[in-house]
């Protein structure tokens, strides 16, 4: 299971993005990577098709691995637990303690 989920507000911890936060778009569970709004943008070479009659250079998102990013809470990174809440299953901050979801 996975600690970050679609929704979750990270920080990028390594690579050319360092430091700049974004709303997780996807999470591709099989291959470890996350789509963060604004981080890692590249651009793509799209033909004209039916849907898009222009084509042309498109910059979009590209996923960057897991590792790489770290939850957000409370406007400060920390790592990210789980624990049983009676009987349910909870993620939490570690750095505060508290139950995220």
């Amino acid at each position: 299971m996975l600690k970050i989920k679609k929704g979750d507000t990270v920080r990028v911890i390594a690579g050319r993005d360092k430091d700049k936060e974004g709303k997780v778009i996807k999470v591709d569970a099989k291959r470890n990577r996350v789509t963060v709004e604004g981080v890692h943008v590249v651009k793509k070479h799209t033909k004209p098709t039916m849907a898009s009659q222009a084509g042309g250079i498109v910059e979009q998102e590209a996923p960057i691995h897991i590792s790489n990013v770290m939850y957000v809470h409370k406007g400060t990174p920390t790592r990210v637990g789980f624990k049983m809440d009676g009987d349910k299953k909870v993620r939490f901050a570690k750095s505060t303690g508290e139950v995220i979801d």
